[in-house]
């Protein structure tokens, strides 16, 4: 297998250059193949010299997608397929591992990098599996642009059609999008974790003791709240989202990217 490329995107200023820089210093970190990481954004300042800044396009569909993303109950910008786009990595061939920003790698990578070869890989949603939908959820992702040019074509094609069935949501138009070209995979739940439903612990718990890291997580995902600067000092958003401070979170995305890359980065 070819050395591993890994993408993210930041639009907007909601994260800093300091989630990049800590996303890719983990990735370094914890993934003995990684060869190129890319970071797609318009506000490039801050960044560590050797992340690779890949311009924000406009996309030619832009203004109907969001006139789509428009209509209600359909939440959500959709921004990451254009990670989809072909050639996204100019003269890389093969296979990219994404993550959303709000994500703290905790160990090796490599069985994630070499899940599922060939398919779309992602973990399943949570809340939608107990639903009892087949959602992946879009924290990480795995993809190859030249064997699945259809999650570009096909949103460039028709995007105010694609945006209405995936309901506005870009996680759920990429996992059944590949599910119906028979490309979908799912990668293994215990190595990627929710930190609010397998880290936190439920009422009385997550009052009681710090949240765990569960023995096999390589990856954990912060999506909603709290995000990971709320879990590292402790944040009292809610009785059911209560936590307290949590060292394993500070030694892995704050202590550990600034002795890699130095307190100016991280």
């Amino acid at each position: 297998m070819p050395g591993a490329a890994v993408v993210c995107i930041k639009w907007g200023r909601l994260f800093g250059p300091d989630y990049v820089n800590r996303l890719y210093s983990g990735v370094r970190r914890h993934l003995p193949a990684l060869t190129r990481f890319a970071c797609m954004t318009e506000h490039a300042e801050g960044l560590h010299p050797d992340i690779e800044v890949l311009p924000l396009p406009q996309e030619p569909f832009q203004a109907e997608m969001d006139a789509a993303l428009a209509v209600a109950n359909r939440q959500g910008a959709m921004r990451k397929v254009s990670l989809f786009r072909p050639g996204v990595l100019p003269g890389h061939e093969g296979a990219i591992l994404g993550f959303d920003l709000d994500v703290v790698i905790t160990g090796d990578l490599t069985p994630i990098w070499q899940a599922a070869p060939g398919k779309v890989a992602m973990r399943a949603d949570w809340v939608e599996a107990r639903r009892g939908r087949p959602t992946g959820h879009g924290s990480v992702f795995r993809f190859d642009p030249g064997l699945h040019p259809w999650l570009y074509a096909d949103l460039a094609a028709d995007p105010g059609g694609e945006v209405a069935r995936a309901r506005g949501s870009e996680q759920r138009y990429t996992s059944l999008k590949a599910r119906a070209h028979g490309a979908f995979a799912y990668l293994d739940p215990a190595q990627v974790v929710s930190f609010k439903h397998d880290c936190l612990g439920l009422p009385p718990v997550n009052w009681l003791r710090p949240a765990r890291l569960p023995r096999e997580a390589r990856v954990v995902c912060f999506h909603g709240r709290p995000k990971m600067p709320d879990a590292v000092a402790g944040w009292s958003g809610s009785l059911l989202r209560y936590t307290r401070p949590v060292p394993w979170l500070r030694e892995h995305w704050i202590d550990a990217a600034r002795d890699d890359l130095g307190a100016d980065w991280a």
